[in-house]
């Protein structure tokens, strides 16, 4: 290898290095961030053989720990599954984990950006919901007020009333995928590409509710936390610090090997 191809080498190491501790970064900045999924990247040598390239960045899907959080209209998901969200705006839709939702002044269900989260709705104490749309608080009985809304583990949104009587007005709805590492994160913990990720199915229907299909359940009053394993992370930080560390010495003893070179030519 000529001292030029050493250079070369190690450069592009300190560019897949400095990429690989970035991404480590950001899963620690993301410790607390709810519904985030951590990355990793790995590495492959060049097409010429000489110095090595980030080959993928890679998505870790794997169940977060579900936080309780008291509030009925948060919800973690327990198994598989992504909630669907749309911006009322553009129309746009985004799968997500982060359940932090919240009712809005117009009654729909929303996530922290305003989105509305799909599902069946329409329901009342004599009709399951059927409808599928942005999920909206139903319209107490006469002569009554909402008490309270609840959540249960199949995505039934159960509202009681003052009078005493209960109805099941909405149901929350999952997507699962089936190469979800196809997603693509839009930040706000939001996901697109779906249509890539092989959706299981082509349109939200009966056979999305939750806990069938493979599916997983919902926890209301909960919201699931970043899968970052902080341990793990720190390992990695360690090993990629010895590489990069490794590959700017290489850098060093390349340049004065070089300029000594290039002096006893000029001599």
């Amino acid at each position: 290898m000529s001292l030029l191809g050493t250079l070369t080498t190690s450069v592009s190491a300190l560019d897949s290095f400095t990429a690989g501790l970035d991404t480590i970064g950001n899963n620690i900045a993301n410790i607390n961030t709810s519904g985030f999924k951590s990355s990793s990247v790995s590495f492959a040598d060049t097409f010429s053989g000489l110095g090595t390239q980030v080959a993928a960045t890679n998505t870790s899907f794997a169940q977060g720990a579900l936080n309780s959080t008291g509030i009925p209209t948060n919800m973690g998901i327990s198994g598989n599954g992504f909630f669907i969200v749309q911006d009322p705006s553009s129309g746009s839709v985004y799968a997500t984990r982060d359940g932090t939702f919240s009712l809005d002044a117009n009654g729909y269900l929303v996530n922290n950006e305003g989105y509305r989260v799909m599902g069946f709705t329409g329901g009342s104490a004599g009709a399951a919901p059927a409808t599928l749309g942005d999920i909206k608080l139903g319209t107490p009985p006469n002569g009554a007020t909402l008490q309270s809304v609840a959540v249960n583990a199949t995505g039934g949104i159960i509202e009681t009333y003052s009078d005493g009587s209960q109805a099941t007005t909405n149901q929350v709805l999952l997507q699962n995928y089936t190469d979800p590492s196809s997603l693509v994160s839009q930040g706000n913990n939001l996901f697109t590409n779906m249509s890539s990720a092989g959706p299981l199915t082509t349109t939200l229907g009966a056979s999305n509710a939750p806990a069938q299909g493979g599916l997983g359940t919902i926890q209301g009053g909960t919201v699931e936390e970043s899968n970052v394993d902080l341990t793990q992370e720190f390992s990695a930080m360690i090993t990629m610090q010895r590489a990069f560390e490794a590959n700017a010495r290489l850098l060093t003893v390349s340049d004065t090997v070089l300029e000594d070179v290039v002096n006893m030519k000029t001599h």
